[in-house]
């Protein structure tokens, strides 16, 4: 019972063995010596709650929060003592915040419930008793045997049993798994079809089925399930789920660390003038304030402490809780412009961008290092070949002929021309050594009919498809048939050697002898096949090499030098070999030709990999050193950045885990002084470390993985930011990141655009939410010092309550899901407008000083603004009446509303009909709710303070005067200061504005002209 509960809890982790035994179709022995092992079922899940420990992990996560937990402190403390405000004002607005934050939360994660069920209810036939049974695919356990049709997807980890091929393989593509498009083959063992007791054979990778994987060009196979859910490799290779917090609300928690200082001097020092200034018995107990006797006879300590928290709750409201629903409904609200953003979608596949979680829409504003995959993310993972040589000739095609480079076709008829020997003999290994299979799907398809490359020509007629265990052979034998190349291709290629060796017969027994016993070795396999291998692939004969290009996907090339030119290096991690990675770097445009490129390859030792990770260190140091003296000394010219040196890194798998485990800080030395860094024979889970090893560095930068396969998955929940690839097949990706996409170049706009605006106004809402918060209490705190520190409200208990629920929350919410500084032209146009808003610029500690010093100012303004207009010698009514208590403090509250206002109106660049109506609207809410509230008795409340004061202020001449002019003292600074700046000091942003402008005015001045 305890481990179901933990298990619900999400508490409990997958069982995980080293060593599992698997009874077929669970047909245990009779005996009864064995020990039952318990297995993990068949359920994968990617989402955080269960409907048992939503409540309290959601409360739990919400209430590490500062602000949430603070809140609850306040109200808990309202309700245990007599403070001079209701409970009401903290606990109403602490449930909406903490209601509102669940609901999001919960409807986000029931969203990957949704596409859990999806894949865990799909329908699966097991065998039951000897009889197929339909079930679902969560309900598959260890050891069932499962039937798994044509181009369906494997429900869990198969060891393969049977194949209605006659050779008893099968075919499969990974394609969701690796991003690799082409066939692999599984083997059966042979115990299922010769049944000896005792009898041992042993299981390779090829005998195992990856969940994921899905079957092709075989009819049906039937394999026995050995890992479940959670515990299959594709699962196995997911990096637990943690909560990723943004940098944003990292600063939010800063600033509110520091204002709960400021709240806690405010309270002592106002609880310690108190004290002072009662040290006179006439200030002690004045005659309208008798003591009871227990007042007077209690402790001194406790009194003091009691004092001391009813002063912060009078000033608790300088921490905004408010302040996270407005940030987690601008999040939800806005991460639908992305979905909505047609630059985003991909009519080809239909797909649009997708949010999976909206708690980071501003980190796509701050990232610094882009981790990528290759196949599948930068590349189409769809070969074409492109050029051949052979015997030291480059071959072309002309007329759809193979010819030599540099000559012509002179043969009109459309005739092969005639092959030479060494030509023959290249062609004929080409179309024959390879695993190339032909798909019998479209049963009017022959053999010997169709062109493969019909569709090249425009004709779309019936034509042969082929399926390959490599892209390379697939492109190959579809150009071997038809004797030709399709253009030449100067870019960088995935290149195959051919050669060939003659066996005389006896040799032939020989080299198969030497292959059997290698396959069927229990030990050492691996070592005994490299060794047969090495036997056999010598003396041979070199026919030619190949040239076939992995199609690069569009604009590529231009979505990676944008993210250079925004300050953000690119990093790619893929398994590819280093000669393919390398040529795939050049064709994108992530490794320049003029770029010095540094290699840590094929390092056998620590030693070893230190000694060139110091080599490569001096090298970074001395070209760096010599470039510093270049510029002393022609400080007058100002150097482009093209015609700074560059460098780049290539970096293998196996010098990777040398490099990590005893020189992690040489090593981050040499890449961090790299402009890209190409990672290659990478595992899944090396990626996840890479990621982490820059995201734990000193200098903490932000970081985006993106990847379109499942051995991406663990990087992309590794980083700050993840982004899956929609590919041609698989989910996994998409499922476990934060954002998904359709094609890499739709990353440019994700960031450059979408990332600056979610920043620009996330930063301005908090600095805006501190500023009115400080706008709101100062006056509060002002106010104690004339009412002799009696813990006197200065506002009413609903203002109190509705200032930051209706007041004011309109118009910043409105503003941080609308406003643009720049046009989105002009960030795409130039992408160095990313790094003004970088390293989280305008969250600065000094931006915040501002803010924080400007509400002060204000709220000064505010307060003895209305004291000196509106003070004690001034009368209010004609009939000679005085300003009393609440008519005073709902003029300083009326003035400060319209102030912040305003104020946030003055910061708005981006004005529609929506900005317009919550602007005016939140004014006249204020005014006509203030007259309807001060203009009734309500039975419910116990006292009547706010009556018909509204109406005596609005009343009065010199009331509207005061506020006009405080709202201009207090707005006119930051006119002046706005002009000023934007015509002697504007920002690099603001020049571009202004270039934008200017480039449109002059256009039409051209227009006209014309006309």
């Amino acid at each position: 019972m305890l481990r179901w509960i933990r298990q619900q809890l999400g508490f409990d982790p997958p069982h995980q063995s080293e060593t599992r035994t698997v009874y077929v179709a669970n047909r245990f022995p009779q005996h009864g010596h064995y020990i039952p092992q318990r297995f993990a079922d068949n359920r994968i899940i990617s989402s955080k709650y269960t409907i048992w420990n939503f409540v309290p992990k959601n409360l739990f996560e919400q209430f590490r929060r500062i602000a949430n937990f603070y809140f609850l402190i306040i109200f808990l403390v309202q309700l245990m003592i007599d403070t001079p405000t209701s409970p009401v004002t903290s606990g109403l607005p602490l449930f909406f915040v903490i209601t509102v934050t669940a609901i999001k939360q919960g409807y986000e994660d029931w969203l990957r419930h949704k596409a859990d069920n999806e894949v865990n209810g799909a329908p699966v036939f097991v065998v039951r008793s000897g009889s197929l049974v339909q079930t679902r695919s969560k309900n598959i356990r260890v050891g069932d045997i499962v039937r798994v049709a044509k181009d369906e997807t494997f429900p869990a980890d198969l060891v393969l049993l049977s194949s209605d091929r006659a050779d008893g393989t099968c075919h499969i593509t990974t394609a969701s798994l690796d991003g690799e498009t082409n066939l692999k083959v599984g083997v059966f063992t042979l115990i299922c079809i010769y049944v000896v007791y005792f009898y041992v054979r042993p299981l390779g990778p090829e005998n195992l089925l990856l969940r994921g994987a899905r079957l092709k060009n075989t009819k049906e196979i039937f394999g026995v399930a050995v890992y479940t859910g959670m515990e299959s490799k594709m699962a196995l290779n997911y990096k637990c789920k943690s909560q990723k917090r943004s940098a944003v609300e990292k600063s939010m928690n800063t600033f509110l660390l520091i204002y709960l200082g400021i709240l806690l001097s405010e309270a002592v020092l106002s609880t310690i003038l108190k004290y002072a200034w009662q040290a006179e018995d006439k200030w002690d107990e004045p005659f309208y304030n008798q003591k009871t006797d227990q007042e007077r006879n209690s402790s001194p300590i406790l009194k003091f402490i009691s004092d001391f928290l009813a002063f912060l709750v009078l000033y608790n409201f300088i921490i905004p809780i408010s302040l996270y629903v407005t940030v987690e409904m601008q999040k939800f609200l806005g991460s639908f412009f992305i979905g909505w953003d047609l630059d985003l979608y991909h009519e080809e596949s239909d797909q649009k961008a997708q949010v999976n979680t909206s708690d980071l829409n501003e980190e796509l504003g701050q990232v610094e290092y882009v981790f990528t995959d290759k196949t599948g993310t930068l590349t189409e993972n769809e070969m074409q070949f492109r050029e051949c040589s052979i015997s030291g000739t480059k071959y072309r095609e002309v007329n759809g002929k193979l010819v030599p480079e540099g000559m012509t076709d002179d043969s009109p008829d459309g005739s092969t021309p005639h092959l030479v020997g060494e030509e023959l003999l290249f062609l004929k290994a080409v179309s024959l050594c390879h695993t190339v299979q032909i798909s019998y799907d479209q049963p009017d398809c022959l053999v010997g009919g169709g062109d493969p490359f019909s569709h090249v020509n425009g004709f779309s007629s019936n034509h042969m498809e082929y399926y390959a265990s490599s892209p390379d052979e697939k492109a190959l034998v579809e150009a071997a048939k038809r004797y030709s190349s399709i253009r030449s291709f100067p870019k960088g290629l995935r290149t195959l050697v051919v050669a060939c060796r003659h066996f005389s017969p006896e040799e032939y027994i020989d080299v198969d002898r030497r292959l059997n016993a290698a396959r069927t070795a229990l030990q050492q396999r691996e070592e005994r096949l490299q060794e047969a291998f090495s036997y056999i692939e010598r003396d041979l004969q070199l026919l030619g090499a190949t040239g076939v290009e992995d199609k690069l996907q569009d604009k590529v090339q231009e979505t990676i030098e944008a993210l250079r030119l925004a300050g953000i290096k690119v990093w790619v991690l893929t398994g590819d070999k280093h000669e393919t990675a390398v040529s795939v770097s050049l064709s994108c445009g992530h490794f320049h030709r003029t770029m010095n490129i540094l290699e840590l390859l094929q390092q056998r030792s620590d030693n070893e990999c230190a000694e060139q990770l110091r080599r490569l260190s001096c090298t970074l140091y001395c070209i760096s050193s010599a470039l510093i003296v270049c510029l002393l000394n022609v400080l007058s010219f100002r150097i482009k950045e093209d015609h700074v040196i560059q460098h780049g890194l290539v970096v293998d798998g196996a010098s990777l885990s040398l490099a990590l485990r005893e020189h992690e800080k040489l090593f981050m030395e040499v890449c961090k002084n790299c402009s890209a860094v190409l990672c290659c024979r990478m595992a899944p889970l090396q990626k996840a470390k890479v990621v982490r090893l820059l995201k734990t560095s000193p200098e903490k930068p932000i970081t985006l993985a993106i990847g379109d396969g499942a051995n991406d998955v663990s990087m992309i929940q590794e980083a700050h930011v993840g982004i899956g690839i929609m590919g041609k097949e698989g989910r996994q990706a998409v499922r476990n990141s934060d954002y998904a996409i359709a094609r890499f170049k739709f990353l440019a706009k994700l960031l450059l655009v979408h990332g600056h605006f979610y920043y620009i106004r996330i930063a301005t809402l908090v600095q805006y939410f501190f500023y009115k918060n400080v706008c709101f209490i100062t006056p509060q705190f002002l106010y104690q010092f004339f009412c002799l520190f009696s813990q006197q409200t200065l506002y009413d208990s609903v203002y109190l309550t509705l200032y930051n629920i209706c007041f004011t929350s309109l118009p910043i919410l409105v503003y941080s899901l609308f406003e643009q500084l720049v046009h989105p032209h002009v960030l795409q146009s130039k992408p160095g407008l990313y790094r003004d808003i970088s390293k989280n610029a305008m969250l600065s500690f000094r931006t915040f000083l501002y803010w924080t010093l400007l509400g002060f100012c204000h709220a000064f303004v505010f307060f003895f603004g209305s004291y000196i207009l509106m003070g004690e010698d001034t009368t209010l009514m004609g009939n000679g009446q005085m300003f009393g208590n609440w008519t005073f403090g709902t003029l300083v509250f009326t003035v400060m509303v319209i102030t912040v206002t305003l104020k946030l109106a003055l910061e708005t660049h981006f004005w529609t009909w929506m900005n317009h109506f919550v602007t005016w609207g939140s004014i006249a809410f204020y005014f006509i709710f203030s007259l309807f509230y001060g203009g009734i008795i309500w039975p419910f409340l116990h006292t009547q303070d706010m009556y018909f004061v509204f109406v005596q202020l609005l009343s009065s001449g010199s009331a509207w005067f005061a506020i006009i002019i405080i709202v201009i003292t207090c707005l006119f600074p930051d006119v002046v200061k706005k002009v000023f700046y934007r015509h002697l000091h504007p920002t690099s942003t603001q020049k571009s504005c202004s270039d934008v402008l200017q480039a449109s005015l002059f256009k039409l001045k051209q227009e006209k002209l014309i006309k």
